[in-house]
């Protein structure tokens, strides 16, 4: 079916390729290579791997500038069933944009550090390695930052699915309750960071309404209702009359 007949098929098929280097960078790489509380053997992997470590950086940049064509095409989308919450939808996951871009400083000053430049002569090995760790550790806190915009921005994008008529509502429950998630893993890990891992496991089932989300748009599609101007509306009661 074309992309006119059945825009949301579109924006599903956009979303999802732009979600696998994204998972690939944020989930493979790191569980691949990075050894929590362990400097010396994540230096050592990403050193053994520096093509893999690599590819993951430019994997995180290219998701994270594709993402921007998702948030324009969804708010097409639904722009029409309320023009304030898709505006308020677009500006929030586009303030996450060059956040996570930035970040990604803090991985090629690891990757400087474990490749050993003459100019880090001065450090021997295991210092290196730590101040790897540190950039390593800053990198995830970053995303940890972003993360609570790569939350908020599920609400009005759920508010408008919930309102739309063309899509199911529990799709739009779904998205607001996966905002939550973000939100609340991201305070946690800033705040009680002890508690991260327990409160990960208690709202990990809430987690997966944009997951879902997606897979409808790819499967399913959404055609969204003509809005009939004024014009359309005049002529359409002069026929009736």
């Amino acid at each position: 079916m074309s992309s006119t007949r059945n825009p949301g098929r579109w924006v599903g098929l956009l979303y999802l390729l732009v979600s696998i280097p994204g998972a690939f960078a944020l989930i493979y790489v790191p569980g691949k290579l990075i050894v929590h509380g362990d400097a010396t053997a994540s230096a050592s992997n990403i050193a053994a791997h520096e093509t893999l470590f690599r590819l993951g950086i430019a994997c995180n940049l290219i998701s994270q500038i594709l993402f921007m064509w998702v948030a324009l095409a969804l708010y097409d989308l639904l722009n029409r069933v309320n023009q304030r919450q898709a505006s308020l939808m677009l500006t929030l996951i586009v303030v996450s944009i060059p956040m996570a871009l930035l970040n990604e400083l803090n991985a090629i000053a690891a990757l400087i550090l474990v490749h050993g430049a003459d100019f880090l002569s001065l450090f021997d090995k295991p210092q290196r390695d730590a101040l790897a760790m540190l950039f390593l550790t800053l990198h995830n806190q970053g995303f940890v930052v972003a993360e609570i915009f790569w939350g908020l921005w599920l609400f009005p994008l759920g508010l408008l699915v919930y309102r739309s008529g063309f899509l199911p509502r529990i799709l739009g429950i779904l998205l607001m309750l996966n905002c939550f998630t973000y939100v609340v893993n991201s305070f946690t890990s800033l705040l009680l960071p002890q508690y991260g891992d327990i409160v990960s496991r208690w709202i990990k089932p809430l987690g997966f309404g944009e997951l879902i989300f997606m897979l409808w748009l790819l499967i399913m599609g959404a055609k969204p209702k003509s809005f009939a101007g004024p014009a359309s509306s005049a002529a359409a009661s002069s026929a009736a009359i």
